[in-house]
C-alpha cells in the first residue's frame, strides 16, 4: 500500500476561521486539532472541523495544492470547499 499525503481545509465552530494545511495522517492531524495539542494558528482560532480534503501520493503534489489554496482568496476557498460539502459537515472520524 503506497503512502498517503493529505491537503486540507478546517475551520472553526462557526466557519469564521479557515485553516489550509498538509500532513501524512489525516486522522491524526485532526486529533490533534480537535484536542488543541500543538500551540499556534490553530489552537488559537479554535480550528477543529474537517471541511475539504484532497488525497496525492507523492508529498510534493500535496505541499503544491496546499500552497495554491493559502494564496487563494477566501471566497475562492469557500467556493472549493462548497463544491464538495455544502453544508460545511465534520469530514473527519471524530465529528
Amino acid at each position: 500500500m503506497s503512502k498517503q499525503y493529505f491537503t486540507y481545509i478546517a475551520t472553526n465552530f462557526k466557519n469564521t476561521v479557515l485553516y489550509t494545511g498538509v500532513t501524512n495522517s489525516l486522522n491524526r492531524r485532526m486529533y490533534e486539532h480537535k484536542n488543541g495539542l500543538v500551540e499556534g494558528f490553530t489552537k488559537k482560532y479554535k480550528i477543529n472541523k474537517l471541511v475539504f480534503y484532497e488525497i496525492f501520493s507523492n508529498p510534493a503534489d500535496a505541499i503544491r495544492a496546499e500552497k495554491k489554496i493559502k494564496g487563494w482568496t477566501r471566497q475562492k476557498k469557500i467556493d472549493l470547499i462548497k463544491s464538495k460539502n455544502p453544508d460545511f459537515k465534520d469530514l473527519s472520524k471524530f465529528s
